[in-house]
């Protein structure tokens, strides 16, 4: 199974250019993706892996049209 990071509620970007990807439930930032760096460690995929809310377009531009 392949897991999306950017797709995860745990997933955060940082300004650190040397550790740009973090996750907030494992508390660590990395140089690759926390799911790569997970897999890489324990040998397993994420077990935290939280999908995001789906947001819904009203279809209405910003002028409410």
């Amino acid at each position: 199974m392949f897991i999306a990071c950017g797709t995860c509620n745990h997933y955060f970007v940082t300004h650190d250019p040397k550790r740009p990807w973090g996750c907030h439930k494992f508390g660590f930032k990395s140089n690759i993706l926390p799911s790569q760096e997970i897999k890489k460690s324990t040998g397993i995929e994420c077990a935290y892996f939280s999908s995001k809310a789906v947001k819904v377009s009203s279809g209405r531009d910003l002028n409410g049209k």
